[in-house]
């Protein structure tokens, strides 16, 4: 058993402590691990600051991991915290103002000084663009978390990185000739009507990687859930970003795994409505104002009640 841990400045745990946080399940020629460990500490929440460039949420689980490898061929997509605030916009194009920011500021003589307490320089409600890091290359059995810029052998993908990804495909040649193996533009869905079966729950977790309360004015939050079945499964890193009287936003990437044929699926979609809006809308279901604030807390109400704004389908084939 680890030591107990009694430093805030502990460095990110050994690499034998985190293979014993990391549970995993086989399915056929994939591997799907999780893993769950506490609170980062100030040391290396100090350090993912420096290498991210942006302050962290209050809550992060810089050790926290979701992996899916395929193990005849080395390709894997995995879920962590460094990654997806790495994915976080870090300039002013998406900064979004608190409900309160404009007359707050006008209350002063120095407006723009005011403004700056109010809206970070960068995307402070953390509504990243996350769809996950893709792997390239086989990994060891229990990698250590990330402690800076993801590593040449991963890839973490973006909404950004979309439009580029036929490019790169065509310039990663590697020395036999082969081409690397890509997600690809695919017209075939996820077969929700599957996942509905009530199959046998061979493997589930659910992660959390960061929390935020966004100075009080609400809540971000990414998690990551996981279930195995014999056949199949389907993960879902889920972004809730709710700035009160601002704009409620929910970001769903779905991975889903076909066993037998050894493909995977990747759908990402991100919805978005003004908070009002969902306001309105939460109480043309019926429910009492009470009820409505309780909503507000929980995306599993709210995510079906939002416009879509975006959405993407991607799948790649494994097998030899």
């Amino acid at each position: 058993m680890a030591a107990h841990i009694t430093s805030p400045n502990e460095p990110f745990p050994r690499p034998e402590n985190t293979a014993q946080a990391t549970q995993s399940h086989r399915q056929g020629n994939f591997v799907i691990s999780s893993r769950k460990l506490p609170i980062s500490k100030s040391g290396p929440i100090d350090a993912m600051e420096q290498a991210l460039g942006i302050p962290v949420p209050e809550m992060i689980f810089g050790d926290n991991l979701v992996a899916v490898r395929h193990g005849p061929s080395g390709w894997g997509v995995e879920f962590n915290a460094y990654d997806a605030l790495d994915a976080v916009d870090k300039t002013d194009k998406n900064m979004l103002q608190v409900a309160y920011a404009k007359s707050w500021s006008a209350s002063r003589e120095q407006t723009s000084a005011g403004i700056k307490d109010v809206v970070k320089p960068y995307d402070w409600s953390y509504s990243t663009t996350y769809r996950g890091t893709v792997v390239s290359s086989p990994p060891p059995p229990f990698p250590p978390p990330p402690s800076g810029p993801t590593p040449a052998t991963t890839t973490t993908t973006t909404t950004e990185d979309a439009d580029e990804s036929s490019k790169v495909q065509e310039e990663d040649e590697v020395n036999n000739g082969e081409k690397k193996l890509e997600f690809t533009p695919t017209n075939k869905p996820i077969p929700i009507e599957l996942l509905k079966r009530r199959d046998p729950i061979l493997f589930f977790d659910d992660v959390m990687l960061y929390e935020s309360e966004l100075d009080d004015n609400g809540i971000s939050v990414l998690s990551v859930k996981v279930r195995v079945h014999e056949r199949r499964m389907l993960l879902l890193a889920r972004l809730f970003m709710r700035l009160d009287n601002v704009l409620v936003r929910v970001r769903d990437t779905r991975v889903y795994v076909d066993f037998a044929a050894e493909e995977v699926t990747r759908e990402y979609t991100a919805r978005e409505m003004g908070f009002e809006d969902v306001k309105r809308k939460l109480l043309m279901t019926g429910l009492v104002p009470d009820a409505i604030t309780i909503a507000l807390r929980d995306a599993n109400k709210i995510a079906d009640l939002l416009p879509t704004v975006e959405q993407t389908l991607e799948s790649i084939s494994l097998k030899s």
